[in-house]
Protein backbone atom coordinates (compact mmCIF):
# COMPACT_ATOMS: atom_id res chain seq x y z
CA UNK A 1 0.00 0.00 0.00
CA UNK A 2 1.34 3.41 -0.96
CA UNK A 3 1.77 5.71 2.01
CA UNK A 4 0.77 9.34 1.80
CA UNK A 5 2.99 11.75 3.67
CA UNK A 6 1.15 13.71 6.34
CA UNK A 7 0.60 17.31 5.33
CA UNK A 8 0.67 20.22 7.73
CA UNK A 9 -1.51 23.21 6.96
CA UNK A 10 0.78 26.18 6.29
CA UNK A 11 0.35 29.05 8.74
CA UNK A 12 -1.28 32.15 7.27
CA UNK A 13 1.58 34.50 8.16
CA UNK A 14 4.86 33.17 6.78
CA UNK A 15 6.79 35.64 8.93
CA UNK A 16 5.67 33.66 11.96
CA UNK A 17 6.89 30.25 10.89
CA UNK A 18 9.97 28.14 11.45
CA UNK A 19 11.00 24.76 10.16
CA UNK A 20 10.28 21.82 12.43
CA UNK A 21 14.02 21.24 12.79
CA UNK A 22 14.51 24.75 14.16
CA UNK A 23 11.53 24.33 16.47
CA UNK A 24 13.17 21.19 17.88
CA UNK A 25 16.27 23.22 18.75
CA UNK A 26 14.15 25.97 20.34
CA UNK A 27 12.39 23.29 22.40
CA UNK A 28 15.69 21.83 23.58
CA UNK A 29 16.75 25.29 24.75
CA UNK A 30 13.42 25.71 26.57
CA UNK A 31 14.10 22.42 28.37
CA UNK A 32 17.47 23.62 29.63
CA UNK A 33 19.77 21.75 27.25
CA UNK A 34 23.25 23.24 27.21
CA UNK A 35 25.11 20.75 25.04
CA UNK A 36 24.43 18.12 22.38
CA UNK A 37 26.80 15.44 21.12
CA UNK A 38 26.63 14.95 17.38
CA UNK A 39 27.95 12.88 14.53
CA UNK A 40 26.47 14.75 11.55
CA UNK A 41 24.37 13.21 8.82
CA UNK A 42 22.49 14.54 5.82
CA UNK A 43 19.30 13.16 7.32
CA UNK A 44 19.02 15.87 10.00
CA UNK A 45 20.65 18.88 8.37
CA UNK A 46 17.78 21.19 9.33
CA UNK A 47 18.34 20.46 13.02
CA UNK A 48 22.06 21.12 12.57
CA UNK A 49 21.13 24.39 10.90
CA UNK A 50 18.94 25.26 13.88
CA UNK A 51 21.91 24.64 16.17
CA UNK A 52 24.00 27.12 14.18
CA UNK A 53 24.68 30.11 16.44
CA UNK A 54 22.20 28.80 19.03
CA UNK A 55 22.98 28.89 22.74
CA UNK A 56 23.39 25.10 22.71
CA UNK A 57 27.00 23.97 22.32
CA UNK A 58 27.29 21.40 19.53
CA UNK A 59 30.07 18.92 20.27
CA UNK A 60 31.05 17.12 17.08
CA UNK A 61 32.24 13.61 17.91
CA UNK A 62 34.28 11.08 15.95
CA UNK A 63 32.00 8.05 16.39
CA UNK A 64 28.35 7.60 17.25
CA UNK A 65 29.27 5.29 20.13
CA UNK A 66 31.39 8.04 21.66
CA UNK A 67 28.63 10.61 21.14
CA UNK A 68 26.07 8.35 22.81
CA UNK A 69 28.37 7.68 25.77
CA UNK A 70 28.96 11.41 26.22
CA UNK A 71 25.22 12.07 26.21
CA UNK A 72 24.68 9.24 28.70
CA UNK A 73 27.34 10.69 31.00
CA UNK A 74 25.66 14.10 30.70
CA UNK A 75 22.40 12.53 31.85
CA UNK A 76 24.13 11.06 34.90
CA UNK A 77 25.51 14.44 35.94
CA UNK A 78 22.64 16.82 35.37
CA UNK A 79 19.27 15.16 36.06
CA UNK A 80 18.27 16.26 32.55
CA UNK A 81 18.43 13.92 29.58
CA UNK A 82 21.75 13.92 27.79
CA UNK A 83 21.29 14.64 24.08
CA UNK A 84 22.91 12.78 21.18
CA UNK A 85 22.17 13.20 17.47
CA UNK A 86 23.11 10.64 14.83
CA UNK A 87 22.05 9.66 11.37
CA UNK A 88 20.03 6.71 10.09
CA UNK A 89 21.11 3.09 9.61
CA UNK A 90 24.82 2.72 10.44
CA UNK A 91 24.82 5.81 12.66
CA UNK A 92 21.91 4.53 14.70
CA UNK A 93 23.54 1.10 14.98
CA UNK A 94 26.77 2.60 16.31
CA UNK A 95 24.87 4.62 18.93
CA UNK A 96 23.06 1.57 20.27
CA UNK A 97 25.82 0.81 22.80
CA UNK A 98 25.23 4.09 24.62
CA UNK A 99 21.51 3.47 24.61
CA UNK A 100 21.96 0.09 26.29
CA UNK A 101 24.15 1.74 28.93
CA UNK A 102 21.45 4.33 29.60
CA UNK A 103 18.81 1.59 29.85
CA UNK A 104 20.67 -0.59 32.36
CA UNK A 105 22.04 2.37 34.32
CA UNK A 106 18.65 4.16 34.45
CA UNK A 107 20.05 7.31 32.88
CA UNK A 108 17.82 9.95 31.24
CA UNK A 109 18.90 10.36 27.62
CA UNK A 110 17.32 11.34 24.31
CA UNK A 111 18.79 10.02 21.08
CA UNK A 112 17.68 11.90 17.96
CA UNK A 113 18.07 9.83 14.80
CA UNK A 114 17.77 11.29 11.31
CA UNK A 115 15.61 9.13 9.04
CA UNK A 116 14.95 8.71 5.34
CA UNK A 117 12.25 10.93 3.78
CA UNK A 118 8.72 9.92 4.68
CA UNK A 119 7.82 9.24 1.07
CA UNK A 120 10.71 6.75 0.71
CA UNK A 121 9.61 4.61 3.63
CA UNK A 122 9.29 0.82 3.15
CA UNK A 123 11.11 0.93 -0.20
CA UNK A 124 14.56 -0.18 1.02
CA UNK A 125 15.90 3.31 0.61
CA UNK A 126 19.52 4.19 1.32
CA UNK A 127 20.29 3.44 5.01
CA UNK A 128 16.65 2.64 5.76
CA UNK A 129 15.89 0.67 8.91
CA UNK A 130 12.92 0.08 11.19
CA UNK A 131 13.62 2.37 14.13
CA UNK A 132 10.92 0.88 16.35
CA UNK A 133 11.99 -2.70 15.68
CA UNK A 134 15.58 -1.81 16.49
CA UNK A 135 15.04 0.19 19.68
CA UNK A 136 11.68 -0.77 21.18
CA UNK A 137 13.13 -3.30 23.64
CA UNK A 138 16.00 -1.07 24.77
CA UNK A 139 14.33 2.32 25.18
CA UNK A 140 11.49 3.68 27.29
CA UNK A 141 9.83 5.08 24.18
CA UNK A 142 10.53 5.26 20.46
CA UNK A 143 8.79 8.13 18.64
CA UNK A 144 8.86 9.27 15.03
CA UNK A 145 8.03 12.84 14.00
CA UNK A 146 5.59 12.15 11.16
CA UNK A 147 3.67 15.39 11.67
CA UNK A 148 5.85 18.50 11.56
CA UNK A 149 3.49 20.58 13.69
CA UNK A 150 4.11 18.19 16.60
CA UNK A 151 7.87 18.86 16.71
CA UNK A 152 7.86 20.74 20.01
CA UNK A 153 5.32 18.40 21.56
CA UNK A 154 7.47 15.36 20.79
CA UNK A 155 10.50 16.97 22.44
CA UNK A 156 8.41 17.61 25.57
CA UNK A 157 7.09 14.03 25.50
CA UNK A 158 10.59 12.63 25.03
CA UNK A 159 11.96 14.57 28.00
CA UNK A 160 9.04 13.54 30.18
CA UNK A 161 9.44 9.87 29.25
CA UNK A 162 13.20 9.96 29.87
CA UNK A 163 12.83 11.52 33.34
CA UNK A 164 9.56 10.15 34.72
CA UNK A 165 9.45 6.96 36.75
CA UNK A 166 12.68 5.04 36.44
CA UNK A 167 14.82 7.27 34.19
CA UNK A 168 16.04 5.90 30.89
CA UNK A 169 16.68 6.49 27.19
CA UNK A 170 14.18 7.69 24.60
CA UNK A 171 14.67 7.57 20.82
CA UNK A 172 13.18 10.17 18.48
CA UNK A 173 13.20 9.59 14.72
CA UNK A 174 13.37 12.64 12.44
CA UNK A 175 12.44 12.08 8.77
CA UNK A 176 14.57 14.51 6.80
CA UNK A 177 11.69 15.89 4.73
CA UNK A 178 9.37 16.38 7.72
CA UNK A 179 11.86 18.45 9.72
CA UNK A 180 12.20 20.88 6.78
CA UNK A 181 8.49 21.77 6.81
CA UNK A 182 7.40 25.12 8.16
CA UNK A 183 5.26 25.21 11.28
CA UNK A 184 4.23 27.59 14.02
CA UNK A 185 7.17 28.46 16.32
CA UNK A 186 4.98 28.14 19.42
CA UNK A 187 6.62 25.79 21.94
CA UNK A 188 5.08 23.04 24.03
CA UNK A 189 5.90 23.68 27.70
CA UNK A 190 7.96 21.14 29.66
CA UNK A 191 5.86 18.43 31.29
CA UNK A 192 6.42 18.25 35.07
CA UNK A 193 7.67 14.94 36.47
CA UNK A 194 6.06 13.57 39.63
CA UNK A 195 8.77 12.81 42.23
CA UNK A 196 6.65 10.66 44.53
CA UNK A 197 7.33 10.86 48.25
CA UNK A 198 6.75 9.18 51.57
CA UNK A 199 3.22 8.89 52.82
CA UNK A 200 2.53 8.97 56.55
CA UNK A 201 2.15 5.20 56.40
CA UNK A 202 5.53 4.83 54.64
CA UNK A 203 7.20 7.11 57.16
CA UNK A 204 5.84 5.19 60.14
CA UNK A 205 6.73 1.82 58.61
CA UNK A 206 10.34 2.84 58.03
CA UNK A 207 10.60 4.46 61.44
CA UNK A 208 9.34 1.28 63.13
CA UNK A 209 11.74 -0.90 61.13
CA UNK A 210 14.71 1.30 62.01
CA UNK A 211 13.83 1.37 65.72
CA UNK A 212 13.62 -2.43 65.73
CA UNK A 213 16.89 -2.99 63.85
CA UNK A 214 20.27 -3.35 65.55
CA UNK A 215 22.30 -3.57 62.33
CA UNK A 216 20.57 -1.48 59.67
CA UNK A 217 22.33 -0.61 56.42
CA UNK A 218 21.48 1.95 53.73
CA UNK A 219 22.60 1.27 50.14
CA UNK A 220 22.65 4.24 47.76
CA UNK A 221 22.66 3.99 43.99
CA UNK A 222 21.27 5.18 40.68
CA UNK A 223 21.64 8.53 38.93
CA UNK A 224 18.56 10.34 40.17
CA UNK A 225 20.18 12.39 42.94
CA UNK A 226 21.23 15.98 43.50
CA UNK A 227 24.24 17.09 45.52
CA UNK A 228 21.88 18.74 48.01
CA UNK A 229 20.00 15.50 48.56
CA UNK A 230 23.22 13.53 48.92
CA UNK A 231 24.60 15.97 51.50
CA UNK A 232 21.34 15.98 53.45
CA UNK A 233 21.27 12.17 53.66
CA UNK A 234 24.95 12.10 54.69
CA UNK A 235 24.31 14.51 57.59
CA UNK A 236 21.31 12.51 58.79
CA UNK A 237 23.20 9.22 58.69
CA UNK A 238 26.14 10.70 60.56
CA UNK A 239 23.88 12.21 63.23
CA UNK A 240 22.31 8.80 63.82
CA UNK A 241 25.52 6.75 63.48
CA UNK A 242 24.02 4.73 60.65
CA UNK A 243 26.08 3.12 57.86
CA UNK A 244 25.69 3.39 54.11
CA UNK A 245 27.28 1.39 51.32
CA UNK A 246 27.41 2.34 47.64
CA UNK A 247 26.03 0.37 44.75
CA UNK A 248 28.67 -0.89 42.31
CA UNK A 249 30.14 2.02 40.35
CA UNK A 250 27.88 4.55 42.13
CA UNK A 251 30.32 5.87 44.73
CA UNK A 252 30.13 9.47 45.90
CA UNK A 253 26.54 9.86 47.07
CA UNK A 254 27.83 9.44 50.62
CA UNK A 255 31.25 11.05 50.85
CA UNK A 256 34.31 8.81 50.81
CA UNK A 257 35.40 10.60 54.01
CA UNK A 258 32.14 10.25 55.90
CA UNK A 259 32.20 8.13 59.09
CA UNK A 260 28.96 6.60 57.80
CA UNK A 261 30.44 5.40 54.49
CA UNK A 262 31.35 1.70 54.63
CA UNK A 263 32.39 1.03 51.04
CA UNK A 264 31.13 -0.22 47.67
CA UNK A 265 29.07 -3.34 47.10
CA UNK A 266 29.61 -4.96 43.71
CA UNK A 267 31.99 -7.09 41.71
CA UNK A 268 35.37 -7.27 43.39
CA UNK A 269 34.05 -5.93 46.66
CA UNK A 270 36.02 -6.70 49.84
CA UNK A 271 34.65 -9.64 51.81
CA UNK A 272 33.59 -7.67 54.92
CA UNK A 273 31.37 -5.46 52.76
CA UNK A 274 30.00 -8.53 51.00
CA UNK A 275 29.15 -10.07 54.38
CA UNK A 276 27.15 -6.98 55.31
CA UNK A 277 24.25 -8.10 53.14
CA UNK A 278 23.68 -11.26 55.10
CA UNK A 279 24.52 -9.84 58.53
CA UNK A 280 22.36 -6.73 58.47
CA UNK A 281 18.86 -7.06 59.91
CA UNK A 282 17.46 -4.20 57.78
CA UNK A 283 18.48 -3.07 54.30
CA UNK A 284 17.23 0.24 52.92
CA UNK A 285 17.99 0.68 49.23
CA UNK A 286 17.69 4.27 48.04
CA UNK A 287 17.61 5.00 44.31
CA UNK A 288 18.34 1.42 43.36
CA UNK A 289 17.26 -2.17 43.97
CA UNK A 290 19.17 -5.31 45.02
CA UNK A 291 20.06 -6.56 41.54
CA UNK A 292 22.26 -9.42 40.41
CA UNK A 293 25.57 -7.57 40.86
CA UNK A 294 24.84 -6.58 44.46
CA UNK A 295 23.51 -10.05 45.30
CA UNK A 296 26.27 -11.96 43.49
CA UNK A 297 24.01 -13.36 40.78
CA UNK A 298 20.72 -13.38 42.72
CA UNK A 299 22.08 -15.69 45.46
CA UNK A 300 22.92 -13.41 48.41
CA UNK A 301 20.18 -12.34 50.82
CA UNK A 302 17.48 -14.62 49.45
CA UNK A 303 16.00 -15.48 52.86
CA UNK A 304 12.41 -14.23 52.68
CA UNK A 305 12.44 -13.48 56.40
CA UNK A 306 15.00 -10.72 55.80
CA UNK A 307 13.79 -7.12 55.87
CA UNK A 308 14.43 -5.08 52.73
CA UNK A 309 12.96 -1.61 52.17
CA UNK A 310 13.25 -0.41 48.57
CA UNK A 311 13.02 3.32 47.86
CA UNK A 312 12.57 3.76 44.11
CA UNK A 313 10.25 5.69 41.84
CA UNK A 314 9.89 2.61 39.63
CA UNK A 315 6.74 0.70 40.72
CA UNK A 316 7.74 -2.31 38.62
CA UNK A 317 10.91 -2.94 40.68
CA UNK A 318 12.67 -4.22 37.57
CA UNK A 319 15.92 -6.04 38.27
CA UNK A 320 15.34 -6.66 41.96
CA UNK A 321 16.35 -9.82 43.78
CA UNK A 322 15.25 -11.34 47.07
CA UNK A 323 12.56 -10.31 49.52
CA UNK A 324 10.74 -7.00 49.46
CA UNK A 325 9.36 -5.99 52.83
CA UNK A 326 8.18 -2.56 51.76
CA UNK A 327 8.44 -0.25 48.77
CA UNK A 328 8.44 3.53 49.04
CA UNK A 329 7.68 5.05 45.63
CA UNK A 330 9.85 8.16 45.60
CA UNK A 331 12.82 9.74 43.95
CA UNK A 332 15.85 9.92 46.27
CA UNK A 333 15.71 13.66 46.96
CA UNK A 334 12.09 13.74 48.09
CA UNK A 335 12.61 10.60 50.17
CA UNK A 336 15.55 12.25 51.90
CA UNK A 337 13.53 15.46 52.37
CA UNK A 338 11.02 13.46 54.42
CA UNK A 339 13.56 11.14 56.07
CA UNK A 340 15.57 13.92 57.71
CA UNK A 341 12.51 14.92 59.72
CA UNK A 342 12.66 11.50 61.39
CA UNK A 343 14.47 11.82 64.69
CA UNK A 344 15.46 8.48 66.14
CA UNK A 345 17.13 7.58 69.43
CA UNK A 346 20.67 6.45 68.60
CA UNK A 347 21.37 2.91 69.69
CA UNK A 348 24.74 1.77 71.02
CA UNK A 349 24.41 -1.16 68.63
CA UNK A 350 24.28 1.26 65.69
CA UNK A 351 27.46 3.00 66.83
CA UNK A 352 29.36 -0.27 67.19
CA UNK A 353 28.03 -1.65 63.91
CA UNK A 354 28.86 1.45 61.89
CA UNK A 355 32.25 1.92 63.53
CA UNK A 356 33.24 -1.66 62.81
CA UNK A 357 32.40 -1.44 59.13
CA UNK A 358 33.92 2.02 58.75
CA UNK A 359 37.23 0.68 60.07
CA UNK A 360 37.07 -2.11 57.50
CA UNK A 361 36.52 0.47 54.75
CA UNK A 362 39.35 2.70 55.98
CA UNK A 363 41.70 -0.27 55.97
CA UNK A 364 40.58 -1.29 52.50
CA UNK A 365 40.97 2.23 51.08
CA UNK A 366 44.28 3.07 52.76
CA UNK A 367 46.77 4.06 50.09
CA UNK A 368 49.71 1.76 49.34
CA UNK A 369 53.27 3.08 49.78
CA UNK A 370 54.05 6.03 47.53
CA UNK A 371 57.71 5.14 47.20
CA UNK A 372 58.23 3.45 43.81
CA UNK A 373 59.67 -0.01 43.56
CA UNK A 374 62.52 -1.17 41.36
CA UNK A 375 60.50 -3.15 38.84
CA UNK A 376 57.81 -2.52 36.23
CA UNK A 377 55.27 0.28 36.62
CA UNK A 378 52.48 -0.40 39.11
CA UNK A 379 48.98 0.98 39.47
CA UNK A 380 49.43 0.96 43.25
CA UNK A 381 52.27 3.45 42.92
CA UNK A 382 50.28 5.61 40.52
CA UNK A 383 47.27 5.81 42.85
CA UNK A 384 49.46 6.44 45.90
CA UNK A 385 51.05 9.43 44.17
CA UNK A 386 47.95 10.72 42.33
CA UNK A 387 45.33 10.67 45.10
CA UNK A 388 47.10 13.15 47.44
CA UNK A 389 47.09 15.73 44.61
CA UNK A 390 43.34 15.56 44.06
CA UNK A 391 41.06 18.43 45.08
CA UNK A 392 37.90 17.78 47.09
CA UNK A 393 35.66 17.83 44.01
CA UNK A 394 37.73 15.51 41.81
CA UNK A 395 35.81 13.22 39.44
CA UNK A 396 36.62 9.74 38.16
CA UNK A 397 35.17 8.07 35.06
CA UNK A 398 35.43 4.39 34.23
CA UNK A 399 34.56 1.94 31.53
CA UNK A 400 34.69 -1.78 32.24
CA UNK A 401 37.56 -4.07 33.15
CA UNK A 402 39.89 -5.00 35.98
CA UNK A 403 41.60 -1.61 35.73
CA UNK A 404 38.56 -0.07 37.41
CA UNK A 405 39.29 -1.84 40.71
CA UNK A 406 41.99 0.67 41.69
CA UNK A 407 39.49 3.51 41.40
CA UNK A 408 36.83 1.66 43.38
CA UNK A 409 39.33 1.08 46.14
CA UNK A 410 41.35 4.28 46.34
CA UNK A 411 39.73 7.19 44.50
CA UNK A 412 38.18 9.66 46.98
CA UNK A 413 34.63 10.22 45.72
CA UNK A 414 33.41 13.03 47.94
CA UNK A 415 30.26 14.33 46.26
CA UNK A 416 27.41 13.16 44.07
CA UNK A 417 28.38 12.48 40.45
CA UNK A 418 32.08 12.22 41.30
CA UNK A 419 32.07 8.72 39.75
CA UNK A 420 30.70 8.17 36.24
CA UNK A 421 30.76 4.63 34.99
CA UNK A 422 28.95 2.05 32.92
CA UNK A 423 27.22 -0.39 35.25
CA UNK A 424 26.22 -2.53 32.28
CA UNK A 425 29.90 -3.45 31.88
CA UNK A 426 30.21 -1.61 28.59
CA UNK A 427 33.75 -1.06 27.38
CA UNK A 428 34.78 2.17 25.67
CA UNK A 429 33.01 4.47 28.14
CA UNK A 430 36.05 5.93 29.90
CA UNK A 431 37.32 8.56 27.44
CA UNK A 432 33.92 9.85 26.19
CA UNK A 433 32.55 10.18 29.73
CA UNK A 434 35.70 12.00 30.86
CA UNK A 435 35.30 14.46 27.99
CA UNK A 436 31.65 15.07 28.89
CA UNK A 437 32.58 15.59 32.55
CA UNK A 438 35.40 17.99 31.70
CA UNK A 439 33.15 20.04 29.41
CA UNK A 440 30.37 20.16 32.01
CA UNK A 441 32.76 21.08 34.86
CA UNK A 442 35.79 22.78 33.32
CA UNK A 443 37.16 23.79 36.70
CA UNK A 444 37.24 20.30 38.19
CA UNK A 445 39.94 17.65 38.05
CA UNK A 446 38.58 14.84 35.90
CA UNK A 447 40.47 11.56 35.85
CA UNK A 448 39.68 8.48 33.81
CA UNK A 449 41.30 5.08 34.16
CA UNK A 450 41.07 2.96 31.02
CA UNK A 451 42.33 -0.49 30.22
CA UNK A 452 44.30 -0.96 27.04
CA UNK A 453 41.52 -2.94 25.37
CA UNK A 454 38.83 -0.54 26.56
CA UNK A 455 40.78 2.58 25.57
CA UNK A 456 41.06 1.53 21.93
CA UNK A 457 37.29 1.34 21.56
CA UNK A 458 36.80 5.12 21.79
CA UNK A 459 40.28 6.56 22.22
CA UNK A 460 39.81 8.52 19.00
CA UNK A 461 37.53 10.87 20.93
CA UNK A 462 40.70 12.47 22.29
CA UNK A 463 40.45 14.48 19.07
CA UNK A 464 37.12 15.77 20.39
CA UNK A 465 38.77 16.65 23.72
CA UNK A 466 41.42 18.68 21.90
CA UNK A 467 38.86 20.41 19.66
CA UNK A 468 36.63 21.59 22.52
CA UNK A 469 39.20 22.15 25.24
CA UNK A 470 38.36 19.22 27.52
CA UNK A 471 41.26 18.54 29.90
CA UNK A 472 40.88 15.13 31.56
CA UNK A 473 43.78 13.10 32.88
CA UNK A 474 43.66 9.77 31.05
CA UNK A 475 45.47 6.83 32.65
CA UNK A 476 45.77 3.82 30.36
CA UNK A 477 46.67 0.65 32.26
CA UNK A 478 48.30 -1.51 29.63
CA UNK A 479 48.55 -5.18 30.60
CA UNK A 480 48.39 -6.35 26.98
CA UNK A 481 45.19 -8.33 27.40
CA UNK A 482 41.46 -8.26 28.04
CA UNK A 483 42.13 -8.79 31.73
CA UNK A 484 38.63 -9.48 33.07
CA UNK A 485 37.96 -12.13 30.45
CA UNK A 486 41.39 -13.66 31.06
CA UNK A 487 40.50 -13.93 34.75
CA UNK A 488 37.28 -15.80 33.94
CA UNK A 489 39.21 -17.93 31.46
CA UNK A 490 41.79 -18.93 34.06
CA UNK A 491 38.97 -19.90 36.40
CA UNK A 492 37.07 -22.09 33.93
CA UNK A 493 39.75 -23.08 31.39
CA UNK A 494 43.06 -22.96 33.29
CA UNK A 495 46.28 -22.77 31.25
CA UNK A 496 44.31 -22.41 28.00
CA UNK A 497 44.66 -18.74 27.03
CA UNK A 498 42.54 -17.99 23.97
CA UNK A 499 41.23 -14.78 22.43
CA UNK A 500 42.35 -12.41 25.19
CA UNK A 501 45.90 -11.28 24.30
CA UNK A 502 46.68 -7.86 22.77
CA UNK A 503 49.53 -6.06 21.04
CA UNK A 504 49.27 -2.32 21.57
CA UNK A 505 50.65 0.86 20.01
CA UNK A 506 52.33 3.65 21.93
CA UNK A 507 49.33 5.41 23.43
CA UNK A 508 51.46 8.36 24.58
CA UNK A 509 52.43 9.11 20.99
CA UNK A 510 48.77 8.80 20.05
CA UNK A 511 47.85 11.42 22.66
CA UNK A 512 50.53 13.75 21.35
CA UNK A 513 49.30 13.29 17.78
CA UNK A 514 45.82 14.38 18.91
CA UNK A 515 47.23 17.55 20.46
CA UNK A 516 47.52 16.50 24.09
CA UNK A 517 50.29 15.56 26.48
CA UNK A 518 51.43 11.95 26.50
CA UNK A 519 54.02 10.04 28.51
CA UNK A 520 54.89 6.35 28.39
CA UNK A 521 55.88 4.78 31.72
CA UNK A 522 57.49 1.34 31.92
CA UNK A 523 59.41 1.59 35.21
CA UNK A 524 57.83 2.17 38.59
CA UNK A 525 60.52 4.70 39.47
CA UNK A 526 59.21 7.00 36.70
CA UNK A 527 55.59 7.10 37.91
CA UNK A 528 55.75 10.18 40.22
CA UNK A 529 57.47 12.33 37.60
CA UNK A 530 54.95 11.27 34.96
CA UNK A 531 52.03 12.32 37.18
CA UNK A 532 53.66 15.67 37.91
CA UNK A 533 54.29 16.35 34.21
CA UNK A 534 50.77 15.31 33.19
CA UNK A 535 49.09 17.55 35.78
CA UNK A 536 51.35 20.44 34.80
CA UNK A 537 50.27 20.07 31.16
CA UNK A 538 46.60 20.15 32.21
CA UNK A 539 46.93 23.12 34.56
CA UNK A 540 49.40 25.28 32.66
CA UNK A 541 48.96 24.30 29.02
CA UNK A 542 45.20 23.65 29.30
CA UNK A 543 45.32 20.39 27.36
CA UNK A 544 44.35 16.82 28.13
CA UNK A 545 47.08 14.50 29.37
CA UNK A 546 47.59 10.75 29.00
CA UNK A 547 49.80 8.44 31.05
CA UNK A 548 50.50 5.15 29.28
CA UNK A 549 51.33 2.79 32.14
CA UNK A 550 52.89 -0.53 31.10
CA UNK A 551 52.14 -3.05 33.86
CA UNK A 552 52.56 -6.76 34.36
CA UNK A 553 49.75 -8.91 33.00
CA UNK A 554 48.32 -10.58 36.06
CA UNK A 555 48.41 -7.60 38.42
CA UNK A 556 45.44 -7.24 40.82
CA UNK A 557 44.08 -4.39 42.94
CA UNK A 558 42.76 -6.88 45.55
Amino acid sequence: MTQIAPVSSPPADRAEVKTAGHVIVDSLIAHGVQRTYVVPGESFLDVLDGLHNSEIETVVCRHEGGAAYMAEADGKMNQLPGIAMVTRGPGAANAHVGLHTAWQDSTPMVLFVGLIPFEHRDREAFQEFDIKAWFDTGAKRVMVLDHAERASEIVAEAFFAAMSGRPGPVVVGLPEDVIRREVSPALHPPIPVAPGGMTVTDWKALQAALKEADKPLFVTGGNDWTQEGAESLTRWLEEHHLPAAAEWRCQGTISFDSPSYVGPIGYGRPKPTYDLLEETDLLVFVGTVPGDVITDGFVVRQDWEKKNFLVTIDPSLRGRSGPVSYQIVAKPDVFVRDLVMMDLPVKDEWKAWTSRMRKEQESFAALPPAEPGSGPARMDTLMANLVPTLPQDAMITLGAGEHTNWAHRYFPTRRYASMLSARNGSMGYSVPSAIAASLAYPGRRVVTIAGDGEFMMNGQELATAAQYGATPLVVVMDNQEYGTIRTHQERHYPDRISGTQLKNPDFALMAQAFGGFGVRVENDADVPAAIEAALKAIDEEKKFALIHLIVEQRVKAY
